[in-house]
């Protein structure tokens, strides 16, 4: 269905100008000649776009435009003037207007305003539509959670998958750092493409170099025939580096030099030539701190940085561990073609409970794990492994002393965790967002004690 348009003016010749004019652009146009009338029409049916003259008999533009915003219309509205004011120009645009125009006025110029007024809207909308479906969704790619955490990536990586900036990935590990980049790449021009990840850790950095960027034949003891690296591998297509932290600084200065230059030399080789791959990287680490004791060049941080996407660890997101224990326990049975088993409310407890240091990899692992023990048809306590099954948090008393009197608990309490906070600024230097990761706490309660406690910090 054509976008569709109402056209207030008090004029009749202006009416059926632009009515001519905006159907001729393929919209489907109403006029109305008052605000008054506009109104009326509202009420009947919606409106993408309302265009609008300001001074007419009665109801005035400006009027309508807050009606239309006091009930709630979803329309974009232009507004029309031959009494062009720097007063009612601004008017307009703090009561929600989308653009000014000032009569006379170029056609092509109101033509591309309306064209930029409907792409708004219709952007709008799409993105209306994505958060409901998103806030709906357990799964996106391979991926499962429907938490706020994992909802906001979801919608990130669908904002981002269409461009070709550098992405980095950055949180525990086992919490699906390439899953994420193998959405990126999925949703992507590019997903007909190759996708190709290197872990970058514990690998040599010959080794590492010869992959990434390939090697002729001779080029060291072993290499007896000309090799094609990673990077012309995944040309059109997404380079995937995992654990970039654990590179070497003389494999940094090569990794920048070809996301600079786009074009790179085989090891061996005596001449360059273009790549054009997108690379996604990731890492485990704190690539600022290490930023800041050397370990990793600060120009590469920049140069894959572009976008930055952080993964919560699954403790912060123990509303998606029962979606998860189904996704796995789903997985397996389909693997071992038997039915599904279900979880005594006893071992779901137990996973709940648990913290989970290996985050999701390691939920994966010890579902496999009870699968492969479970004797009936639910996975009971039992099946789960010991540290899991008997973890109850820290319930820890011996050297506790309380005095005898005057012991205030609140003040004490207040003081440790002043305390804490401190520390964790100073050993993360002073940024909130990093401090507040360290003690497990959200940004805004680590903002609300810096201000309670006056300490001195930064929030990046």
């Amino acid at each position: 269905m054509n976008e569709q348009i109402l056209v207030i003016d008090d004029e009749a010749s202006m009416r059926r100008m632009l009515q001519m004019l905006f159907a001729q652009e393929g919209y489907e146009v109403q006029t109305a000649e008052s605000g008054e009338a506009a109104l009326e029409a509202l009420n009947v049916r919606p409106f993408d776009l309302v265009v609008s003259d300001i001074r007419m008999p009665g109801l005035s533009g400006i009027d309508l435009l807050r009606r239309m915003k006091a009930d709630d219309s979803q329309a974009e509205v232009i507004l029309m003037t031959a009494y062009a004011s720097a007063d009612s120009a601004i008017e307009a645009i703090r009561l929600g207007a989308f653009d000014y125009v000032t009569k006379p006025f170029q056609v092509d110029e109101l033509v591309n305003i309306v064209r930029h007024a409907l792409e708004k809207k219709a952007l709008r909308e799409e993105n209306v539509l994505l958060k409901v479906e998103l806030s709906q969704q357990e799964r996106f790619g391979e991926m499962v959670g429907r938490t706020p955490e994992m909802r906001r990536i979801y919608a990130l990586i669908e904002r981002i998958s269409s461009a070709t900036s550098s992405v980095l990935i950055q949180g525990e590990s086992g919490t699906g750092k390439e899953l994420v980049a193998r959405a990126i790449h999925q949703r992507s021009t590019r997903s007909g493409k190759p996708f190709v990840a290197i872990n970058c850790g514990g690998m040599p950095e010959p080794l590492l170099e010869s992959e990434l960027f390939g090697h002729v034949k001779g080029a060291f003891t072993g290499a007896i025939a000309t090799k094609k690296g990673l990077f012309d591998t995944a040309t059109g297509g997404t380079l995937f580096l995992d654990e970039i932290g654990e590179t070497s600084p003389a494999m940094q200065v090569k990794l920048l030099r070809v996301l600079q230059e786009k074009r790179l030399r085989p090891v061996g080789g005596n001449e360059e030539h273009s790549v054009e791959t997108r690379v996604l990287a990731a890492t485990n680490q704190d690539l600022q701190k290490m930023i800041q004791e050397k370990k990793f060049r600060e120009d590469l941080y920049y140069r894959i940085n572009v976008i930055s996407i952080q993964m919560p660890p699954l403790r912060e997101r123990r509303d998606d561990i029962p979606l998860l224990v189904r996704f796995f326990t789903e997985k397996y049975a389909r693997l071992w073609g038997k039915e599904p088993p279900a979880l005594t409310q006893e071992a779901m407890r137990a996973l709940e409970r648990y913290p989970w240091p290996g985050n999701v990899r390691e939920l994966e692992n010890v579902i496999e794990r009870a699968m492969a023990l479970a004797q009936g048809e639910r996975i009971e306590s039992r099946d789960l492994p010991d540290e899991v099954r008997g973890f109850q948090g820290v319930r820890e008393t011996a050297g506790i002393e309380i005095p005898d009197a005057d012991f205030d608990l609140d003040d004490f309490v207040e003081r440790i965790r002043a305390g804490y906070v401190q520390k964790a600024l100073e050993l993360e230097g002073g940024v909130m967002v990093r401090a507040a990761r360290r003690l497990g706490i959200s940004f805004r309660s680590m903002r609300y004690f810096v201000k309670k406690y006056g300490l001195g910090a930064r929030e990046r």
